[in-house]
This record gives structure tokens, sequence and C-alpha cells, in this order.
């Protein structure tokens, strides 16, 4: 047992009831053995029927919790990823079991070398709010696929989404395999600080690193899912209509509330104006009207919807061009009307941290190699967008920055593919997951060598002599 276990049995009620169920779940991943294939292949299934059958009152308790979203952007980007997510592991699980041999060397011959992935024990997940059924379920997924026991914290600033999915896994789960723990602030902070074998964090940066302080106090291996802000880079000889729609739509989708949503637009100085009002004509294609538009999502609370107002405001005040939609529906119910901001300072709010809305700054660039200069000067971004179908120009901007992913003539799509693994790097994350990249990430890579019928280590010595030696030299030059 964890010698901090029970650090909090001595708190309040829900410390304590945090505490019991992960000591639950910690012994019950002690005392019995690794599921096998057919228990993951049952546990994937009831998770797959929660997310099924439930579908419709997801998006309305997340509709609900945004004060407007629509249920067929819940469907798009949260329920069908989800089951895609499931039904990809299911799939390829009994691969992923599979012991990997590897290779040994001619000096420990005759020999068998592999390894194993096994559960790491219990893992705990934080989920955000933006996307809270996706951003609990997937890493869920990952962890059941790798034979875990898991606690999920969802976003207090989702509570509707947050004890319905409590509710549901309770229904199809015993907390010794999965619990669901609701609560607020002073809650995940207690979360965080038990003492997982793995936590999952996706948020903002800046709680990320609250996150990783507390894990660290118990050796927690944490993987981080931050955010940043993520550039699209629209290429010299990329048609202009066809890069405004791809970002209007990236950017706009969930209102900007997303963390791999465009941040920024880099573009040929001469060309931003025309950008621009190609990007506003794609979002008033799509959003004909903002008030009243149960397409167009809300931002979730009136904090993060005065932080949004303000930081355009303040652009404006210092000289930048705002276009918006214009239809007056950011007084309606925190609906932000798609926003663009050009000319807009450097040092600003807009420049400087993620928006998390739907305002889009445009920067001019001079040449290709002063965009990459602009992206690779600045943290590293959890997504980063080139648009260009010349195939020198694509490998000068993958080559000449580093960002979590990325999407060549298109926007978020990269996040879809549960072949590839999904995650930052520096300030945007730690750590990767989805497909066989999270199964890994949540196992133990267990190496296991066999001995032949002998071993010509062993019969070297001690007491060493001259066969030592020639073993010695023989070993140094190969």
């Amino acid at each position: 047992m964890p010698q901090d276990a029970e650090a909090t049995a001595d708190g309040p009620a829900p410390g304590r009831h945090l505490n019991a169920v992960f000591q639950r779940q910690y012994q019950a991943s002690r005392r019995e053995l690794a599921p096998d294939l057919k228990a993951r292949q049952h546990a994937l299934a009831r998770l797959r029927d929660i997310v099924t059958d439930n579908r419709f009152a997801i998006a309305e308790a997340i509709s609900h919790d945004f004060g407007n979203r629509s249920r067929h952007e819940t469907e798009l980007l949260e329920v069908a990823p989800t089951l895609s997510a499931i039904r990809y592991a299911r799939r390829k699980l009994a691969g992923w079991m599979k012991p990997q041999r590897r290779g040994v060397d001619l000096a420990f011959q005759p020999g068998r070398a592999w390894v194993r992935h096994e559960p790491l024990g219990v893992v705990g997940i934080i989920a955000p709010w933006n996307y809270p059924l996706l951003l609990a379920v997937s890493p869920l997924v990952d962890a059941l696929a790798a034979g875990n026991r898991v606690m999920v914290k969802p976003s207090e600033l989702a509570p509707r989404f947050a004890d319905l999915l409590q509710r549901l896994v309770t229904e199809r789960f015993d907390p010794e395999e999965v619990a669901v723990m609701t609560g607020g602030v002073e809650a995940a902070q207690r979360f965080s600080s038990l003492p997982f074998d793995h936590l999952l964090f996706t948020g903002s940066t800046a709680v990320g690193r609250k996150v990783m302080q507390a894990a660290a106090k118990n050796l927690t291996p944490v993987t981080l899912e931050l955010g940043g802000k993520s550039p699209a880079i629209v290429c010299p000889d990329y048609p202009l209509d066809k890069a405004a729609s791809s970002v209007a739509l990236g950017k706009f989708l969930n209102a900007g509330q997303t963390c791999i949503a465009p941040d920024y637009a880099l573009v040929p100085t001469e060309k931003v104006a025309d950008f621009a009002a190609a990007v506003m004509s794609s979002a008033r294609r799509a959003y004909p009207a903002i008030a009243g538009n149960e397409d167009y999502s809300a931002i979730i609370n009136e904090h993060h919807y005065e932080r949004l107002r303000d930081a355009v405001a303040a652009a404006r005040l210092d000289g930048a061009t705002v276009l918006s939609h214009q239809d007056g529906g950011a007084d309606s119910g925190r609906k932000m009307d798609p926003t663009l901001v050009f000319g807009v300072a450097p040092e600003s709010l807009l420049m400087t941290e993620e928006i998390f809305g739907p305002v889009l700054p445009i920067v001019g660039y001079d040449s290709l190699d002063d965009a990459i200069r602009y992206v690779a000067a600045r943290d590293r971004p959890l997504a980063l967008y080139c648009f260009s179908n010349d195939k020198s120009a694509q490998t000068m901007v993958l080559d000449g920055t580093i960002s979590g992913g990325v999407t060549v003539n298109g926007t978020l799509l990269h996040v879809a593919q549960e072949s590839l693994p999904f995650g930052g790097v520096g300030t945007s994350g730690m750590g990767a997951y989805h497909g066989f990249d999270g199964f890994r990430r949540l196992s133990h890579a267990r190496s296991v060598y066999k001995v032949g019928a002998f071993s010509v280590f062993e019969r070297l010595g001690p007491p060493w002599g001259k066969l030592a030696g020639m073993a010695s030299r023989l070993l140094s030059r190969r």
C-alpha cells in the first residue's frame, strides 16, 4: 500500500469517500490477476453501451451545462469519436496484448527475450469541460484496454454531465473497476494528490503545473494534455477560400472552445484582408444568425465570456482592426459573435494567451521563412495547421516547427485518427494517448529474458581467468 494512501482518512466526508474508493481499487489491482482479453473486451462493451444507449441524454446534459450547444456538435465531435475509439480498441486489443519478441545479442545466446504489456494498476483521469464526454471516456478506453482500474474526475464546470456520467458508470461498473468522482475545485485537488499509478490530466497549462506538482509528491507519472496557441499557416500557393473555410470550421465549432482550434492564422501580408473577408463569409454561411441559433454554442460561463470580450476590447483600444459577425448575438445568452482581429500587438492578450473562444487574430508575414520563425520563436503548440499543395513548402513547415500534432490542408482532423498518438510537447503537454499509443502509455512494458540451455556469461567466472579476458576483448571490438 502506498505510504500516503490514508493521508486524507481524517479529512471531511468527501475526502474520506474519495480515499475509500481509491483504496478499493488499489487493493483490487494488487490482489487480483490482470484482466484477460475477454474481461477487457467486456468492459469496453459496457462502456460502448453507456454511450450508445444514452447519447441523447448526454447531448442534453452538455447543452444544459453550456447554456446551449448543438446536439449535432456533441454527436459528431464527442459521441462518434468516442465510439470509434472503443471500436478500434476492441478490434486491435488481442494483438496489442501479445508479448512482443525482442532480439538477443550473440553474447547471450541461446536465450529468448520479450516484452509483456501489463496493467499499471489504478489510473486517474481529470477531464475538462469543453468536450466532457470525449476527454473523459477516450482516455478511459485506453486505460481499460490496458487492464487498469480507473477513477475519473469530470469538470465542475459541467455539473449536469458529471452527475449523469457518474450515474451511468455506477449502473454498469463495480466501483473497484471504474468510478466517477464529482465535486468542485477542492475535490479535484484531493483527486490529483492521490497516489495513482498514472494520472492523465486535460486542461490549461497553469492548472497542469499544479497537477504535476501534486503528483510529484507521490512519484506518480503524468500525462498532461494542455493547450497553447496553435497556428494555422496559409502558404502563398494555397487557394485562400479553401484555407478560410477550413480555418473557420476549426475555429468556430464549439464557439472556439477547443484545445486544438486554430488560435491564430499566419497569412501573406498582401492577403490578410481578403483572408479575413473569406473567413467571415464562411462563418456567416455556417451560422446565418447567432442569437437564438441552436447550432452555435454559448461560452461556458460568464467569467470566460467577459474574458474574451475584454481581450477584444483591449486589442481594439490598441489600434487593431476588429471584424465581427455583426448579428448582435453576443448580447444573448453568453453567445459571442465570430470575431476576427488583425493588426494586433504581439504583446496583447490575444497573442500571448490561449484564446479558447471564437476570436481569430490574423497575422501577416512577408515570407514563409518569416512565418516559420514566428512559430518557432514561441512556445510549442498542441496543434499546427499547414495549408499548401507544394510538398517543399509542407516540408519546410514540418521541419522548421515543432508541435503536438499536425493537420495538412485542414484543421482538427489529426485528432480523429485512432492510429495516431495525440499529445502535446513542452508547455502544450507531455505524453500521448489514443489507440495503441494510449494502451502502451497506460501499461508497464515488462521485459523478460529467458536463459537457454546454458549461459555463456555464467561460465566466464568468477573467479575471473583468461577466458573472461578473451571474452571482454572480443565484446569490446564488436
